[in-house]
């Protein structure tokens, strides 16, 4: 179902690029003390994640798995606060850091993409393996939003998530690569851009990449665009025919009605990232999906507050309202 969220921008800023700006300025002290663990991947690959803190052997609360978003990682704002929101509710929050993120190059020539979700796979049946007796959850942000929801519409009945939340997830990627593509939304491709292609440079001092995409080096210098970088980079790299042949089999919209778990997806109307094909219809929803529609919140923002000094990070609030409601009705009755 399609339902008008309660959020409630701040009066001092209802500007969406305010909204999807103020955090990184506003918390870029923030601490969120984390323990690093790496593990192995069958491939011979790797993936980083960080704990809220380690659990014992027989946790029970919730674990919170955390994605974030395009080149994002534990040092972004978001994510932090997510982390330390988890943490502050008495759970215990795991955020997966995609391959090639985090500032260390992974070993493959493959990296990370809207679509990958084999890593979120193996890490969920990694925690399920270790911490049997603990429930989890997902949250993910944009491009890690986008990745759970296909997630959840893959694994279906077979979902072994408790409950997930997707937030700002471009659920039409060929529509959202446009739109970034045009007026003020360029600044945000750029500076997306810029952190891509400066990873793509530190993969390849380790890894030829033109032995696996068939150009060299210095064709990459040409990129201007986020559509051009996967045309060129992302789809060769990943097994797909071209960009927009990756941008059909990865948006998220499509999987939307197989998923059987819950899923709450909160999107902003006012998002400069995404196109307005973003929003799906209510006929494309599963029963087991809530889509929370805002008309204010910009790109994982949603800052609410009665002034800069008494700020509210309403994403984190509402994620965490969402999973104890899931809990308290999976809650088994005692006598």
């Amino acid at each position: 179902m399609i339902i008008e969220s309660r959020f409630k921008p701040a009066w001092w800023m209802t500007n969406r690029h305010l909204q999807t700006g103020w955090q990184k300025i506003h918390r870029r002290k923030l601490i969120c003390p984390t323990i690093q663990q790496r593990l192995e991947l069958a491939d011979g690959d790797f993936i980083d994640i960080h704990w809220s803190e380690k659990p014992k052997k027989h946790y029970s609360s919730p674990l919170v798995i955390v994605l974030h978003g395009l080149e994002g990682s534990v040092r972004s704002t978001y994510a932090r606060g997510m982390m330390n929101a988890v943490r502050q509710q008495g759970w215990i929050g795991v955020l997966m850091h995609f391959r090639s993120c985090g500032g260390i190059a992974n070993r493959l020539a493959r990296a990370y993409h809207s679509g990958d979700t084999e890593d979120l796979n193996f890490l969920i049946t990694y925690l399920r393996q270790k911490y049997p007796n603990a429930p989890c959850y997902a949250v993910g942000f944009s491009l890690g939003a986008n990745v759970l929801v296909k997630f959840n519409g893959e694994q279906a009945k077979d979902n072994p998530l408790s409950a997930s939340v997707a937030i700002c997830p471009p659920l039409d990627l060929a529509a959202s690569c446009l739109h970034i593509q045009r007026g003020f939304a360029k600044v945000y491709q750029k500076y997306l851009l810029d952190m891509m292609l400066d990873n793509l440079a530190r993969k390849m001092q380790s890894v030829d990449l033109s032995l696996y995409l068939g150009k060299k080096p210095e064709k990459f210098n040409k990129i201007r665009t986020i559509w051009q970088f996967d045309q060129t980079i992302t789809a060769p790299l990943h097994g797909y025919r071209s960009a927009q042949d990756y941008y059909q089999k990865c948006s998220g919209r499509q999987f939307l009605k197989q998923v059987q778990k819950p899923l709450l997806v909160i999107h902003a109307a006012d998002d400069p990232f995404l196109s307005p094909d973003s929003v799906p219809q209510a006929h494309e929803l599963s029963s087991h999906v809530t889509f929370e529609l805002s008309q204010k919140g910009g790109h994982v923002g949603f800052i609410s507050g009665p002034s800069p000094r008494q700020v509210e990070y309403w994403l984190e609030t509402r994620t965490l309202e969402y999973f104890r409601q899931i809990l308290a009705a999976n809650k088994p009755l005692t006598d």
